[in-house]
């Protein structure tokens, strides 16, 4: 999704340090390598195990994967002695492999296993999550990470079902469509957007919460354009407004520091003491008729590009 402009926008020197940060299918990191020189060098990061496997069928001496969460980027990288790279390229949210295979459990539009975890290795999986997670839990998380105005409602379902309070008795909510049915007779076709599964919205927020995407996105953020040299560019591909807001708020915070967050006790009274920007928004990209008339899917998606400038980058308070 958005794969030639991505590419085009991280790639600035063909003889840099690149890192893919979600290896996915492969198709950034492929034509990565078709733009490197011999002396290039990228490097795939990724927490499904699947995508690992696929990305070890890469025999390049300028390739090399890592199964980890990007969350760990900066670890990961200055274990291989890398301190500085020239791009990071972040395609964010489910990968198309993992809603079209129904045992991962990401997807409304086939019965599977309730897993959503991305990566299958490690953690609670959704299905386990539902069987003890308290009604106020499940309020606060599908109605902040899914939008769900409806979340008190899908909350008490879930409860009810799992109590036996519910027709049928105490069952477990175990497959997707088990969820979907749940949800579906929770919220009720209110909606204003008739096409959308009524279960979309608690879906999107469930796996979120399981995979701790907002968390991982906003510790990635920081570590990955920390390490970009002078000129290095910081690319991301967004699906959803949530992700995209924690983009969009952490260029702009490094592209105007001077606004010091909104809180003006901290901005200096002489114009020479006011922070220099780390970061220069450079583009926010929607994909065209014709990429959405091949992948319905890139409908929704953001891409917004980042360059580093040549100050300092500041230290973060704990």
């Amino acid at each position: 999704m958005l794969a030639l402009p991505a590419v085009d926008a991280v790639l600035t020197d063909p003889d840099g340090t690149y890192v893919d940060a979600t290896f996915g299918r492969g198709g950034h990191s492929k034509l990565l390598l078709e733009r490197l020189s011999q002396n290039g060098r990228l490097i795939a990061l990724d927490r499904d195990p699947l995508a690992v496997g696929s990305a070890r069928s890469i025999s390049d001496r300028r390739f090399h994967v890592e199964h980890t969460p990007f969350s760990r980027l900066r670890v990961t990288l200055e274990a291989l002695s890398i301190l500085r790279v020239h791009g990071v390229l972040f395609d964010l949210g489910v990968s198309s492999p993992q809603i079209d295979d129904a045992s991962r459990g990401f997807s409304l539009r086939a019965d599977g296993p309730l897993d959503m975890r991305m990566d299958t290795s490690r953690g609670e999986t959704a299905a386990e999550w539902l069987a003890r997670a308290p009604i106020e839990q499940l309020v606060q998380v599908i109605r902040d990470y899914g939008e769900e105005r409806f979340a008190a409602s899908v909350a008490k379902a879930i409860v009810a079902r799992r109590a036996g309070t519910a027709s049928g008795g105490a069952r477990p909510i175990s497959t997707t469509s088990d969820l979907a049915a749940l949800v579906a007779t929770a919220v009720g076709r209110s909606r204003k957007d008739a096409s959308q599964h009524p279960a979309t919205r608690t879906f999107q927020a469930i796996r979120i919460y399981i995979n701790r995407e907002l968390e991982e996105l906003a510790l990635a953020l920081e570590q990955s354009a920390s390490m970009l040299t002078a000129g290095g560019r910081l690319v991301a591909i967004s699906f959803h407004s949530l992700e995209d807001r924690i983009v969009k708020r952490f260029i702009d915070s490094h592209h105007h520091p001077e606004r010091g967050g909104g809180d003006q006790r901290r901005v200096p009274l002489r114009a020479d003491q006011l922070p220099r920007a780390t970061l220069v928004a450079l583009a926010r990209i929607h994909p065209d008729d014709a990429e959405v008339a091949v992948n319905p899917r890139a409908r929704s998606a953001v891409m917004r590009v980042a360059e580093r400038t040549d100050e300092p980058w500041p230290e973060v308070t704990r």
